[in-house]
C-alpha cells in the first residue's frame, strides 16, 4: 500500500489527537470518496458535446438566476 503525506495545522493536530479515532481510515474514506466523484464527473465531462465557450455561458446564464432567485427572496 502506498503512503501519502498530509500536512495540517498544529491547532487541527491538537484537536485530532484529542479525538480517538484511526485518522488514518477516515483519510482514505474521505479520498476514496472524492476521487469516486472526479472519475464520474471526468466520465461526464468526457461524453459532454458543449465547449469551453458552451459551458461558460451557461454558467453566467445560472449565476444570473440564483442572484436574481436570491434577491427576490431577500426582498420579500
Amino acid at each position: 500500500m502506498a503512503e501519502l503525506k498530509v500536512i495540517i495545522p498544529e491547532e487541527m493536530k491538537r484537536k485530532m489527537e484529542d479525538i480517538k479515532i484511526d485518522w488514518s481510515a477516515v483519510t482514505r474514506d474521505l479520498l476514496k470518496k472524492k476521487v469516486d466523484e472526479l472519475s464520474e464527473l471526468e466520465s461526464i465531462v468526457s461524453r459532454s458535446k458543449l465547449t469551453d465557450e458552451d459551458a461558460l455561458e451557461l454558467g453566467r446564464k445560472v449565476n444570473k438566476s440564483i442572484a436574481k432567485r436570491y434577491r427576490e427572496s431577500a426582498m420579500g
